[in-house]
């Protein structure tokens, strides 16, 4: 159903207002100059919030983590200058399909071509990471050109959309026109749409998971987008099926439960990929099953009897060949085969259940003294523990990539069903403006983000965004003073050993990030013993402002490499 008012003369201005306000957008991450008379419209139309930003990238990673955390599509804004690096923003959250609308400035017709002050044409560089790269050069187009902006943003994969503005900073919105400002409250959060599997395809899926001995289940981030990890878990209980995740679908089963087996690929938890080699077939739910997700195609191996479950029809049989597919939204298929399971057929899993909990039992031997050590610098195994202890049951946890993703990708576990997690889809330094975003999204939730020190280097000028915004997220940083991760790379190029002139390439110096954050106006707070950890976080977590806790963690820890 359509929401909105009469036709009337009105500024561009007003329309974004009335239509951002009427899409139920709460805040609007931007670098200025963009939209300027738009931003006056919104505060003297709405309540959104208009947060300057410190970096067009910082404020895409805003609007990213917005969206992963809420559903709702995140707004993003920048003037022409800066609309290359939006654009570079915008790469994780089309990697990692999140709904973000980013709008900027463009060149004005009559000065194309003329070598006008900071003119670039920048609709290039958004077309690989949009799924709609348009312009609006007539303010009449206000009102239809939104719609599609949000309608593209969460509709099917979700993923990126683009709008670009005439004028350098979008003095279109200073015009007028008669205009008016509709919205479609249906495409407000994903997912829109709730396509109906084929009755036939349920069918065949279901047949052939109940005749496997040793099935598996990889949940990917379609059943988190979807909703369904309620249906996911209910159906492995029923079939006894163990369960391995992605990194994007890590909270779809919490690690606690008994079917859950880690998170698999490259960036993974040793059992859950040594449970997915051993399976007789593999269940892909809302997966892509990409390189990171399988550790390029090796976990499963290609060949690996498989069946794909996706929205998405083009998915379907992407890297595997199929014994059976379905293309339907992951909660309504979950719960159709749910409907049809025969739950006699788990009996048959026993001795399945029996080796993979056995094998999970395995890792957790492997790893429980780095994840109870008390060495100093602190283990980021412990670190982890820490977290999976006293992490709150409703909390959002964000994470960056690199180290800090195969940490807690590995080392990490959910507690309950109410914990949300969400992960840099790869590029370095998104977890702390995205953790920013989150906690925008959901004020009355705990966000706890996991960087390491190379990641926090990247946005730190946004600590003051934070506090001048109040925005009260944790950012753990697991500071040993370096980018280890790119050790083992650099020690290989050097004939295999550690030289001077290779460790120069990734250690930087020693910073007290505590020290810094309190400078700023945040909370912050140095931890070098992991049994401080536990009364820093808490103590972060009720203090009411922005915290930074600065973990001094041991430069020489390696995460584990993922086996296949």
């Amino acid at each position: 159903m359509l929401l909105g008012h009469n036709r009337k003369k009105m500024l561009g201005a007003e329309c974004m207002a009335e239509m951002l306000k009427g899409y139920g957008v709460t805040h609007v991450f931007h670098v200025p100059a963009v939209l300027r008379r738009s931003f006056v419209e919104m505060e003297r139309r709405t309540d959104i919030k208009r947060l300057h930003v410190h970096g067009e990238k910082s404020a895409a990673y805003m609007a990213d983590g917005y969206a992963r955390a809420s559903g709702k599509p995140g707004v993003c804004m920048a003037q022409v200058i800066g609309a290359l690096n939006l654009a570079a923003g915008l790469r994780d959250a089309w990697l990692a399909h999140s709904p973000v609308i980013a709008m900027t400035g463009g060149r004005e017709p009559r000065t194309k071509f003329r070598r006008v002050y900071q003119e670039v044409d920048d609709m290039p560089a958004f077309e690989p990471v949009t799924k709609f790269n348009a312009t609006v050069d007539d303010v009449a187009r206000f009102p239809d050109m939104v719609r599609q902006a949000f309608r593209v943003a969460v509709s099917g994969t979700p993923g990126p959309v683009h709008l670009q503005f005439r004028g350098n900073e979008g003095q279109i919105d200073a015009e007028e026109a008669e205009m008016e400002p509709l919205c479609e409250p249906q495409f407000s959060r994903v997912p829109p749409f709730r396509p109906e599997p084929d009755q036939a395809s349920v069918r065949a899926a279901l047949n052939t998971l109940q005749a496997a001995e040793r099935p598996v289940i990889v949940a990917g981030g379609g059943v988190r987008a979807s909703g369904a990890q309620a249906e996911l878990v209910a159906l492995a209980d029923a079939l006894q099926i163990p369960v391995a995740t992605s990194l994007n679908g890590k909270d779809t089963i919490p690690g606690a439960h008994a079917l859950s087996v880690g998170v698999v690929g490259t960036y993974s938890r040793e059992s859950a990929n040594r449970v997915v080699n051993r399976a007789d077939l593999v269940c892909f739910i809302g997966s892509e099953t990409g390189g990171m997700t399988t550790h390029f195609w090796a976990v499963p191996p290609i060949g690996t009897p498989a069946i794909q479950i996706d929205i998405n029809p083009e998915a379907l049989g992407r890297n595997y060949p199929l014994v059976a597919a379905v293309n339907g939204d992951a909660k309504v298929t979950l719960a159709r085969l749910l409907a049809a399971a025969d739950r006699s057929t788990a009996a048959k899993r026993k001795l399945w259940i029996e080796e993979t909990r056995r094998i999970c039992a395995e890792w957790r031997e492997t790893y429980q003294s780095l994840l109870a050590s008390e060495a100093v610098p602190i283990r980021p195994e412990r670190l982890c523990a820490e977290l999976t202890r006293h992490v709150p049951d409703n909390a959002i946890v964000v994470v960056d990539t690199g180290h800090a993703g195969m940490w807690m990708g590995g080392m990490y576990d959910l507690t309950s069903p109410r914990q949300s997690y969400i992960r840099s889809a790869g590029h370095l330094g998104w977890a702390f403006p995205a953790g920013l975003g989150a906690k925008c999204a959901c004020p009355d939730r705990p966000v706890v983000t996991f960087t390491g020190d190379a990641g926090f280097w990247y946005h730190i000028g946004e600590v003051e965004t934070a506090v001048r915004w109040r925005i009260n997220a944790v950012t753990v940083v697991n500071n040993n003073g370096s980018g280890n991760q790119s050790k083992r790379g650099f020690d290989r190029v050097y004939g295999g050993a550690q030289t001077e002139g290779g460790r120069a390439l990734w250690t930087f110096n020693n910073v007290n990030f505590a020290r810094l954050a309190e400078d700023m106006g945040a909370l912050g707070i140095r931890v070098e013993d992991a049994g401080a950890f536990p009364a820093a976080l808490a103590q972060a977590l009720t203090a009411e402002r922005p915290a930074v806790i600065d973990v001094a963690t041991d430069i020489d820890a390696l995460a584990p490499l993922a086996v296949s």
